[in-house]
């Protein structure tokens, strides 16, 4: 995909007609108005993604992007890079943290290496990559132009590919040392924060290497956003250019991955905070995108209320994660499938002596 193929992407809104007709069902089961909140809201939202007033998402897909990270040569990791390699091998077995947690449920992985750096990829890990890695951003461009769009555009293709084989609804996750730092960049170039207000632990810091990890973010954004690191982005040029000087493999493929939920009409569930930013960046290289996320939970980064705030959405979980890998996001699925179990199946007024609650907020 070229520059311009991005930038020309259109896309259509979600059919409201939909969501009021699903509103109407949900409306017709035995129980209070808006009885089930947000589980409500967005099974209705699902309905107008899909043009279906009753969604299909009993086939369901996460999607993993694994890449590795040229700034953790700054020292913002208690790890090394060996681990992404090592939980991306995991992830390709069901065996990670995510693969474990989804045992026994109908969920299917898909693992993408799409800049691991190692010379092979792992063991049922789909073989994507654009780079071993991309360079340290507080040195230089973290990416060329031309790789940030090919990770994009597999992003892109794999969701295409789940709707092909009907796919209902997908879950982002990652796997990549340093991506709380590479995220923590974006957002801070994308809202025009200051590092030091946003910046988490990731997978575990102490103080001081909390304050170095806000540092070279800082560092990054003075090299490579000069006077305009505290103005917020808002044109497609400067996120592409923000994704390509800052970010990584992994957020630029769940970029794509939004995007192509969007374009083909599939609910893509957000996870942590890389997830939220690379929805974020969706969204600003083509509008329309946020139409088609769907929020798990508030995880613990301190980005996450801002970069979910900015997209609009409402998460339902709010449990303190920050594990990573997708499992906030599959951790939605079996509540919803409860949600959907009382949409499709549940007793409705009609079948009931009992007289039907009106909504007053149509």
């Amino acid at each position: 995909m070229t520059l311009e193929e991005l930038f020309s992407i259109k896309i259509d809104k979600p059919d409201g007609k939909i969501r009021i007709k699903s509103k109407e069902k949900w409306d017709a089961v035995a129980k209070p108005i808006d009885g089930l909140g947000s589980f409500e809201a967005m099974i209705s939202h699902m309905a107008e993604i899909q043009r279906k007033t009753c969604p299909d998402i009993e086939k369901k897909a996460i999607i993993i992007m694994c890449a590795d990270n040229g700034v953790f040569e700054e020292g913002v990791s208690q790890t090394n890079q060996k681990v992404t390699r090592d939980v991306a091998e995991l992830m390709g077995q069901k065996k990670s943290s995510v693969g474990t947690m989804a045992k026994g449920y109908p969920l299917d992985f898909f693992v993408y290496d799409v800049g691991i750096n190692c010379e092979d990829t792992p063991s049922g890990v789909i073989a994507a990559k654009v780079r071993k890695g991309t360079s340290n951003f507080v040195k230089g461009p973290a990416m060329t132009l031309d790789e940030c769009l090919l990770a994009i555009t597999t992003g892109i293709e794999a969701v295409k590919n789940r709707s092909r084989g009907g796919y209902g609804i997908i879950a982002t996750g990652e796997m990549g040392i340093g991506n709380t730092t590479t995220s923590t960049a974006l957002l801070c170039a994308l809202m025009g924060l200051n590092p030091a207000g946003v910046t988490g632990r990731g997978a575990g810091l102490s103080d001081s290497g909390l304050k170095k990890k806000a540092e070279v973010v800082q560092k990054g954004l003075e090299l490579h956003r000069g006077d305009k690191k505290n103005s917020k982005i808002v044109t497609k040029e400067e996120a592409i250019d923000a994704l390509m000087r800052l970010g990584g493999f992994d957020i630029a493929g769940l970029t794509g991955v939004f995007i192509g939920g969007a374009l083909y009409h599939v609910p893509i569930v957000v996870d942590g905070l890389i997830s939220a930013v690379a929805g974020l960046l969706a969204e600003r290289l083509v509008p329309g995108s946020r139409d088609y996320m769907i929020p798990s939970h508030m995880g613990r980064e301190k980005g996450m209320e801002i970069v979910l705030g900015e997209l609009s959405l409402k998460p339902v979980i709010h449990a303190d994660l920050a594990l990573g890998e997708g499992t906030g996001a599959i951790m939605l699925f079996p509540m919803l499938d409860m949600a959907m179990s009382l949409y499709l199946s549940g007793t409705e007024f009609n079948d009931t002596v009992i007289e039907q609650y009106e909504r007053f907020d149509r």
